[in-house]
Order: structure tokens, then sequence, then C-alpha cells
């Protein structure tokens, strides 16, 4: 399948197109790359940024430190970046976790990705990204990497169609769920936000026809079984329908709103992705782009079976249909 483009927004689904995508990406950049990462285990990226700063680009490089569980996923990807010579900091120590995923080549693009840059991410799970070419956006997203860079405040515009965290993300979600009339497609792993949930019924008690992909247990953590499985259970009482991921792990971010709009990016439908990571999302309005998601998600749907999340508080039934568990894939 080839990646959706029109204009202004190029559409990026994994693993379809595979690391190869970044990668050419990233060999555009002639004078400037910036890029924040909240995982980054793969050597074909690696490579490309090395390519990059070999032909005199510069180079800029935020890693998340440690997950909010503790572990050090970046600490080689960190000394290696460094040995060869690349200009690479952990992120901004006002955030418990940096959760971002974006590129900014030169002034001519911007990346902003559900996906970590990591070969399990490029084969395994159902992921997005969408390449801006919008001038406001490119310079939006700039503005954050040099302010974390920087360790200074960044208060960003409300009116490019960025969704940052922490500053104004569950309410814009929040609007995008509202604007539903017929139809509410949400792919999303984690349902952990009570604002958000009463949206999604909200939507279903006026008549829209709402579909939630989700991954069951996969890639939870303990402490949020309780209000994913709580939350699928409420909605499912609403007449909300649902399936579980079957065929790849869920790690994509996505709401699509009557075929017209849509919005992905980092964020988890969770509290603490809204109020105190950073996070970064985009709006979508590119009709190329919408269908190439529309087509994904109904490709997911088609391949998924009914769910109804067990009783949370009853564990018999929590590993039923499961995929093995996977230490490394893991919901922040």
């Amino acid at each position: 399948m080839v990646a959706a483009s029109s204009g202004q927004q190029r559409l990026l689904v994994m693993p379809d197109d595979g690391g190869a995508a970044v990668v050419e990406l990233i060999d555009q950049a002639r004078e400037e790359l910036l890029l924040k990462q909240f995982k980054l285990q793969s050597e074909q990226i690696e490579q490309a940024l090395f390519r990059a700063r070999e032909r005199g680009v510069r180079v800029r490089v935020m890693l998340n430190p440690h997950t909010s569980g503790g572990d050090r996923w970046n600490d080689e990807a960190f000394a290696l970046l460094q040995s060869h010579g690349i200009e690479v900091v952990w992120t901004s120590e006002c955030f418990p976790v940096t959760h971002e995923k974006s590129i900014v080549i030169d002034g001519h693009a911007a990346l902003i990705a559900t996906f970590n840059l990591s070969e399990k991410y490029f084969t395994e799970t159902r992921d997005y990204g969408v390449i801006s070419h919008d001038p406001l956006v490119i310079e939006q997203v700039r503005a954050g990497f040099e302010a974390d860079w920087h360790r200074s405040f960044f208060e960003p515009r409300l009116d490019v169609g960025l969704v940052w965290s922490n500053a104004h993300s569950r309410g814009q979600m929040a609007r995008v769920i509202d604007a539903a009339r017929k139809t509410l497609w949400i792919q999303h792993p984690k349902f952990v936000d009570a604002v958000i949930l009463e949206r999604i019924v909200a939507a279903r008690e006026r008549g829209v026809k709402v579909r939630v992909l989700c991954g069951g247990k996969h890639g939870l953590s303990d402490w949020d079984v309780y209000d994913t499985f709580s939350s699928l259970r409420v909605m499912e009482l609403f007449g909300v329908k649902i399936r579980r991921q079957k065929q790849l792990k869920l790690h994509a971010k996505l709401i699509l709103v009557d075929g017209k709009a849509a919005m992905t990016g980092s964020m988890n439908i969770d509290r603490s992705a809204f109020d105190v990571r950073r996070e970064l999302g985009i709006e979508i309005d590119c009709p190329a782009v919408i269908q190439r998601m529309a087509a994904t998600f109904e490709a997911d749907w088609d391949a998924a079976k009914k769910y109804s999340a067990p009783d949370p508080l009853d564990p018999t039934y929590h590993e039923h249909g499961e995929l093995a568990p996977d230490p490394h894939f893991v919901h922040n």
C-alpha cells in the first residue's frame, strides 16, 4: 500500500510502510534535523542519522531518559549517538515522561507519530504517522523542540492543528469527539480518563454510530486494567460496538469523525498523558490521509472480533484470548 499524500499532509501506516519510510524522510535533510523520541532502538534509523551528520546536517536529538516504570531503554542509543558526534540530550525534566514522537526536517517537513523509532513498531504494531508540510505546523513543532532543548517555557498556539500536552490536549480531543454527527471510530489501547469516556458515551446517546478498536489487556499496566476494562464495559452498556485488535499489536492512537476529520499522535486516552507528560498530536483533514486511515481501520475492524471486557475485579478471564505478554511492549 502506498502512503497517502495530498498537499500539506502525508500518512505513514505501520507496519505497512515500515522503517524505510522514516529513513527516506531523514535522508531528505540537508541543513537541520530535530528528533524528539520516547524510544530509539533501530539501527536503520541510527545509520540514517549518522549519514545526515556526515553530509553536513546539524542533527539534534532529545531522548526520554526512562519510562514511568523506571526502564532506561535509551541509554545505549544515547551513548552511540554521542560517540558519532551527534548533539544529544535527555528530554526536559519539567515532564516525568516525554512521550512525544516527532521529527523536523529542515523547514519543509514535520513528522508527528504514534510509533517509536524501534524495529518492533515498524514490524509488529498498528501505528500511524502524519508528515506535515504546513509551515505553521513545522514552526510550532520546532518551537516546542527548542523550548524543551533549552528548558524554557513553551506556550503553543491553538490555531495550527497541533495537540500539545500538558497544555490543552484533553479539551481538543473532547472537541473532536463532540463534533461527530454520524460516525465515531476510535482505535486506542487505553481508556483512563472520565472526561473523554463521558464524551464518547454522549456521542452514542445523540445517535452517533461509535466503534472502538481496543487492545484488550495486552500492554496495559496492572493499574490501567481497572480503568480501561471499566470504561469499555460502560461504553458497551450504552451501545458502543467494541472489538479487540487481533492480527497486530495495538499501539495506534486514532479518532476518526464522520469520515472527514481525524486526530492522531502520541497521547493515550489517559489522565497522565493529558496532564503531566510531554505529548504531541495532530488534527487531520486531508481527504487522502483520512481515506487511508479509514481503510486501515476498517481492515483492522473486519479482522477483529467482538470484545466484552471482563470484570476488572475478577482476574479469572483477564488473560482469555490475549496475546502473549511482552515486557518490551507497555503502554506508557
